[in-house]
């Protein structure tokens, strides 16, 4: 489905990732691990081609480095920033249409889906997105996405400063995707929650990884957990 093979990225003359392989198949939700500034954030921007990149990310077969954001967009993959990037004055229904992208064979993701998933949605339909709580816009945004039936989700630190009852919803919402057959590259600052969720792990430290299995081998190499993970 994703398969990154040697992919090394830069902000100007910034090196920041060193020869990334990671591979992303059918029905996984796949989390990327790491302290903040290894790169974790910067994989998948390199992926979506907002930054200087050369390697290889080939999707569904085809290569998407050089490609333009949009053009990786519309090869089919998805992708939830860590800072949501809701359009702040769109009500909640009009951010979710923005999203929306001629279905799949089987219809595609639909707004009365992403109500049913966070009803807080349905309750604010009508009001705009910038007023909204920060766990109200990172569930738009993950709603969002979806809106647009990517073959590939990405997302970035979705659980970042929530409240544990809605981390809990947004860890139901990335299960429930995974269900409906949209694998997931999910970067998680959470141990627990991706350890929990992802059917298998990489583990980022200096620009490389240095960890890739499953997550019960990941909890049972306390070592990597120590040298890489743990503060």
């Amino acid at each position: 489905m994703l398969d990154v093979r040697d992919l090394h990225a830069f902000y100007g003359k910034s090196h920041v990732l060193h020869g990334v392989d990671l591979a992303v198949r059918e029905g996984e939700i796949v989390s990327l691990l790491g302290r903040n500034g290894v790169g974790r954030s910067t994989t998948v921007k390199a992926i979506m081609g907002q930054v200087k990149a050369r390697g290889s990310v080939r999707f569904r077969g085809e290569e998407m480095v050089g490609l333009k954001p949009y053009q990786v967009a519309r090869k089919g993959l998805g992708y939830v920033p860590e800072d949501r990037a809701v359009f702040a004055d769109l009500t909640v229904r009009e951010n979710l249409e923005m999203g929306r992208k001629p279905g799949r064979a089987n219809g595609g993701f639909t707004v009365e889906e992403s109500f049913a998933l966070f009803p807080s949605l349905e309750r604010r339909s009508g009001t705009p997105a910038g007023v909204l709580s920060g766990g109200e816009q990172q569930m738009l945004a993950l709603c969002r996405t979806m809106m647009g039936n990517p073959g590939l989700a990405m997302i970035d630190e979705p659980t970042e400063g929530l409240a544990p009852m809605v981390v809990e919803q947004v860890a139901k919402f990335l299960e429930a995707v995974r269900a409906r057959g949209v694998p997931i590259l999910l970067v998680e600052q959470k141990l627990d929650i991706a350890l929990d969720i992802s059917q298998r792990v990489y583990v980022l430290g200096h620009g490389k990884v240095v960890f890739e299995g499953t997550p019960k081998e990941l909890r049972e190499a306390e070592r990597v957990r120590k040298e890489w993970l743990e503060i």
